[in-house]
């Protein structure tokens, strides 16, 4: 389990206020508010790509706050996706495999098995450019699974998709994390991301963690209120399973 205590990040004039939150081992969490209260700062602070001024990561009561990004042991996957434009489906893919001196026939083992369930084996050699959106994000999340990393963090991961593709890769990662059971911190401002995807949904307003709660929870909130719109539909969907 993954453990936040107390965390302070400052960034300019802005600063971010976590009092305690957990990510469960095997948890698909969501942690959902408008743009700037930090979700960002947040993850790249987990990540050890900033550094708090006070507080505390335990990663099963190891305290990892100040332990280098390379030995975290953490997988962070940007908007953008950040594959490297040179390499092939399949070297972005066995990237860290290689950085961390596994054999080439265990890197084409697993690349080839992650690639398979990610439905990608047909996009193995091509460069990112000659990839979808969707094919980009799947590729990026292979990557990230390849070290076997002990929480995948992901940074609006659906951002950048239309609305179709959006809903399309929202059912595969819900259905990728079942099959798997990864565990997982996933940052959006999108309602129906959070609902759908998230087990808890972290609420952050301001720069502060003020609410977790589960999908129904939420819903039933004053947090939900700013959503009402674009929830109604998940909202029935809900209702309806009782």
């Amino acid at each position: 389990m993954i453990v936040i205590e107390d965390l302070e990040v400052r960034l300019g004039d802005f600063r971010l206020l976590v009092g305690r939150l957990e990510v469960r081992d095997g948890e698909y969490l969501m942690v959902l508010g408008p743009s700037g209260v930090g979700k960002t700062v947040l993850l790249h602070t987990l990540a050890g790509l900033m550094k708090p001024c006070r507080g505390r990561i335990l990663v099963d009561g190891e305290d990892i706050t100040s332990t280098p990004p390379e030995r975290r042991g953490f997988a962070l996957i940007p908007q953008n996706y950040a594959l490297f434009p040179n390499m092939s489906a399949y070297d972005n893919i066995a990237y860290g495999l290689r950085a961390r001196g596994v054999g080439e026939g265990d890197v084409r083992r697993i690349v080839t098995e992650l690639a398979d369930i990610l439905e990608i084996k047909h996009l193995l050699k091509r460069k990112p450019n000659q990839l979808s959106g969707g094919e980009q994000q799947r590729v990026a999340i292979a990557r990230a699974l390849a070290i076997k990393p002990r929480i995948l963090l992901l940074d609006e991961p659906l951002a950048n998709l239309d609305p179709r593709l959006r809903s399309k890769a929202r059912e595969f990662l819900k259905n990728l994390h079942q099959e798997l059971g990864f565990t997982a911190l996933h940052v959006t401002h999108n309602i129906v991301d959070a609902v759908y995807l998230g087990k808890r949904i972290a609420y952050m307003e301001e720069g502060k963690l003020v609410a977790v709660l589960r999908p129904e929870e939420f819903m039933e909130s004053e947090y939900a209120k700013p959503y009402v719109d674009d929830l109604m539909p998940v909202f029935r969907s809900f209702r309806g399973r009782g």
